[in-house]
């Protein structure tokens, strides 16, 4: 079930606060990307970290880097599995750590478990939704939300449309909501001097091309068939003298096979690369022209801020927090979701003039390093963790 490094301090010394998250899966993905950023950013002698996944963890975890990360794995079965409620109690009750930090619909019942286990600082973050309650407002989904609400002493919510959810929907008051952006490491996700950098890619030309890119989970509600269709639209509108734009789509998951016949169906096999997950997220980023984020909905994206930090404009749609994120005709384009035409247009004013193409990339990088900084994020959540045990 653990897989873990004794975390404690050691004997005489400061005894570190211990933060107990709880999550669904260790896995590529943007809310767990921000964790993995926050537990490697947040200084080791003021938080020491648990993980406690309600089903398994994956090689994801090679991206922590602090050693005495305790994980823990609790193999939820498919369905209601009413024995997790008693593991999860037996586990927090041995951690005994001082803040239970739970995420999203998935895990925030435990919110309820934490608090019969005795931990009396108890955090939860809200990210997003997915495809099935694209804007929260499934009545079963409210209701739980709402059930949960009295145990949770601090919301954390990553953009202002979770937080105006949070308070009219659920009647979360406002003196119990934080909103913490996510962060980005503009260090590592930086843009190339000198041009494009060559993409990882063996028999996919792209000199001379325009490289049209996207980086994400293959689920519904990352929507990369829009993306297609909307490609295959800009190029039937553009002069057949024109160099053929490439299309990188980035990512694994249950649809990769879908969007694959899809590509192939059209006939633009020649002209896309799916190389499934990669770790070389900043390489494949400095490879690429334009990002586009054809997402049903979003919290706050990380690629997307990834993709700005790396001096990219974006073709964005307009859902959740990616308003929050794309200044539109200034560090990108927003468009509607679903909409393969208007996207197909955004694609064809950047294809068209290239020197708004690089005004909007450079003003993308000016954004992120003014408003989305890491330290920024790490500090913010380190407060939240400070003033709930402070209220504690």
């Amino acid at each position: 079930m653990s897989r873990s490094l004794p975390g404690s301090a050691n004997q005489g010394e400061k005894r570190v606060p211990l933060v107990a998250h709880i999550i669904y899966r260790l896995a590529i993905g943007g809310m767990e990307n921000g964790l993995v950023n926050l537990i490697n950013h947040i200084p080791e002698d003021r938080y020491r970290h648990a993980i406690i996944c309600l089903t398994d963890h994956t090689a994801f975890r090679e991206r922590i880097r602090n050693r005495n990360v305790q994980l823990f794995a609790l193999y939820k079965r498919e369905g209601k599995d009413f024995s997790l409620y008693p593991r999860i109690w037996k586990l927090l009750r041995q951690l005994r750590p001082d803040i239970v930090h739970t995420r999203n619909l998935a895990t925030v019942e435990h919110q309820f478990s934490a608090f019969l286990a005795g931990c009396h600082a108890r955090v939860h973050g809200e990210h997003g939704w997915n495809v099935g309650d694209l804007d929260g407002n499934s009545t079963r989904n409210r209701l739980i939300r709402k059930a949960c609400r009295p145990f949770v002493k601090r919301y954390i919510a990553v953009s202002g449309h979770i937080e105006r959810y949070l308070e009219g929907q659920i009647g979360v008051p406002r003196s119990r909501t934080v909103r913490v952006f996510n962060g980005v490491d503009t260090t590592v996700f930086r843009p190339t001097v000198g041009g494009r950098r060559a993409l990882p890619a063996t028999n996919f030309p792209t000199r001379g091309s325009l490289v049209i890119g996207t980086v994400g989970r293959m689920e519904a509600v990352k929507d990369q068939a829009t993306l297609v269709m909307g490609f295959s639209e800009l190029l039937q509108r553009l002069p057949r003298e024109f160099p053929r734009p490439r299309l990188v789509i980035v990512g694994d998951g249950p649809l990769a096979g879908k969007i694959g016949d899809l590509v192939a169906s059209i006939g633009l096999a020649d002209l896309v690369w799916m190389p499934g997950a990669r770790d070389d997220i900043p390489a494949i980023l400095q490879g690429l022209d334009i990002f586009v984020l054809p997402s049903l909905a979003e919290g706050i994206s990380n690629t997307l801020l990834e993709a700005m930090a790396s001096g990219l404009p974006s073709v964005a749609t307009r859902v959740g927090g990616n308003p929050e994120l794309v200044d539109d005709d200034e560090t990108g384009i927003l468009v509607p979701p679903r909409d393969s035409g208007t996207l197909a247009d955004a694609l064809l004013r950047y294809v068209v003039d290239q020197d708004m193409l690089q005004r909007h990339g450079r003003a993308a990088r000016a954004r992120v390093e003014s408003q989305f900084s890491l330290e920024a994020m790490v500090d913010k959540y380190v407060n939240v963790y400070d003033s709930v045990l402070q209220q504690d």
